[in-house]
């Protein structure tokens, strides 16, 4: 492209016959920030995102993928992800919410995943190097207080004392938290204290996160 382009589209269907070209023209790096592996949801738009058609491991190219928690919730997406890691990509793991989640090709190229519309999820295309570098700022920043898969998965698991764990079942099996309190024994603004201290120690910032958190960490819930 020898012009700045910007276009978007609708679906992932639409983008894979428009940009998908632009996945496989990558020569030196390509950079994948998502909030888990769905965000690229048709079959054939992933494969293309999650593996790139030429060596990954060819001399002066990289591959790398920043990801949230929430893509490490099932066991095949860390799988999945152990063996793009296997394949040599970089990948890390953000405590810190991403600011777009967007892949970037060799930063000229930019596909930025937006919001849902009844035609599929929009995904604007670009190729302005003004809004490339910015956007490549913002995501190099949350890479590099990120955490390599690796270190993430081994990290310490908190400890939960035995409230702590039936706690965690409460939050899992949707109980009111009058209904939580009273199994517990305790009154509802300790055992709100209590979920709060517990949502803390997981590094989580919602209920359903603490869940997603505690089964990345392996912590059992029964």
């Amino acid at each position: 492209m020898r012009n700045e382009q910007v276009f978007s589209v609708h679906g992932d269907a639409e983008l894979t016959a428009r940009a998908g070209h632009l996945f496989e023209s990558a020569q030196t790096e390509f950079l994948c920030a998502a909030r888990d592996l769905r965000t690229w949801s048709r079959p054939e738009a992933r494969a293309e995102v999650r593996t790139r058609p030429r060596d990954t491991a060819a001399p002066g190219f990289t591959t790398r993928k920043l990801l949230s928690p929430v893509a490490l919730a099932d066991e095949e997406a860390r799988v999945h992800l152990r063996l793009v890691q296997d394949a040599g990509a970089l990948v890390r793991i953000s405590g810190s919410p991403l600011p777009h989640e967007t892949i970037l090709i060799d930063r000229r190229v930019m596909i930025l995943a937006g919001r849902q519309t009844p035609a599929g999820r929009e995904y604007t295309v670009t190729t302005s190097q003004a809004l490339i570098d910015g956007v490549h700022a913002l995501v190099q920043a949350v890479w590099d207080s990120a955490v390599d898969l690796d270190a993430y998965l081994s990290g310490d698991v908190p400890h939960l004392d035995a409230d702590g764990r039936t706690i965690l079942r409460s939050l899992a099996s949707g109980l009111t938290d009058e209904v939580a309190a009273r199994r517990l024994g305790l009154s509802l603004r300790t055992y709100r204290r209590r979920v709060a201290e517990l949502m803390a120690r997981l590094e989580a910032g919602s209920r359903f996160q603490a869940g997603l958190r505690a089964g990345e960490l392996g912590l059992r819930r029964a």
